[in-house]
């Protein structure tokens, strides 16, 4: 196989800071529920796994946070 010219720069963070989450203050849903925990912290905000708390948060800024919420209240993720 061919090798590739193009470079690619690494994945690094996406351009979004290492957050320290170790006092973040993880919220769950009203109903308690979900699997799902939010964090604001340091003007991000943090989504993690609440069954697997050590694996890694995903980060959103809060435009992109934004993006996803509506997204999600108009059914965009539904998968039925």
């Amino acid at each position: 196989m061919a090798e590739s010219t193009i470079q690619q720069q690494p994945l690094t963070s996406w351009d979004k800071p290492e957050l320290d989450l170790s006092n973040a203050e993880w919220q769950s849903s009203s109903r308690g529920r979900g699997d799902v925990q939010i964090a604001f912290v340091e003007g991000f905000i943090a989504m993690r796994n609440s069954g697997r708390p050590q694996s890694p948060s995903l980060i959103f800024t809060p435009a992109e946070w934004g993006a996803f919420v509506s997204g999600a209240r108009e059914g965009e993720f539904d998968l039925t």
